[in-house]
């Protein structure tokens, strides 16, 4: 067991939330239980994911997308409503990372996609961002586009879209994971053969040919699945306390 006060303490710390300027709050959204005794973490707060954490009994629910995202109406009602009277209602915690997540060098969504994808050298996206969202990595040899496009959806268990460009093989990656598409400007800044993020956009099918960069999405949430998994382990080894994962696999 505990302290639902402690373990956000170390999470902040340990991810340097209050360096990021978000879209949604970090850290502790719904307060429930003051002690917890098991963590569920999923990709997203759903109401699969919610039912899931009451089935589990558990007394925190950890997750990459939370709420109160900017923009968002301020009613709590409908959908929304139904699943923060749900988390209420069983006392149970939902905290977030968003950002932080992304970015963490090694419980990050980023940093399990290099290691999936066995890419070295690892450095920023942009080196002018003080906790990089987005990296670039090395394959240890040249592949082709195609070759790639087969390597990614194996690894990360998803049909890879890919946007194609005029390059023959691919070595230097830049990668960002969820709805980072829009980064493949960076990518073609810093000579990138190719770039990941995991959502893809009309625009982008134009930006990568007229860039000369290849483009893979290959899936926000299956992109995504890794970073709250590796800090809700961190927290159960930091706090010996139980841990699991919900998963819900997103299409998208």
């Amino acid at each position: 067991m505990a302290q639902l006060s402690d373990i956000i303490a170390w999470c902040n710390q340990t991810l340097k939330a209050h360096e990021f300027r978000d879209y949604a709050p970090n850290g502790l959204q719904i307060e429930g239980t003051a002690e917890v005794r098991k963590i569920l973490c999923a990709v997203t707060a759903s109401q699969d994911a919610i039912d899931a954490a009451i089935s589990a009994k558990a007394d925190l629910l950890l997750v990459h997308h939370g709420y109160f995202w900017k923009g968002e109406p301020y009613p709590i009602t409908g959908m929304r409503g139904n699943r923060i009277k749900s988390l209420i209602k069983h006392d149970i915690s939902l905290v977030g990372y968003h950002l932080p997540l992304d970015s963490h060098p090694t419980l990050g969504n980023n940093a399990a996609i290099a290691e999936i994808l066995e890419l070295e050298n690892i450095e920023a996206l942009d080196p002018s961002e003080r906790n990089p969202i987005g990296n670039i990595g090395y394959l240890n040899k040249p592949i082709s586009p195609q070759d790639f496009k087969a390597f990614l959806s194996e690894r990360l268990g998803f049909d890879a879209i890919h946007l194609d460009a005029q390059k023959t093989n691919i070595q230097k990656v830049g990668f960002c994971t969820g709805a980072a598409q829009d980064f493949i400007t960076k990518a073609a800044e810093q000579n990138c053969d190719a770039y990941i993020s995991g959502e893809v956009s009309e625009r982008t099918f134009y930006e990568a040919k007229e860039l000369d960069v290849h483009y893979y999405a290959c899936g926000h949430h299956a992109t995504e699945r890794y970073g709250v998994q590796r800090l809700a382990k961190a927290i159960s080894e930091q706090f010996n306390i139980e841990y699991s994962y919900f998963e819900l696999n997103n299409p998208i």
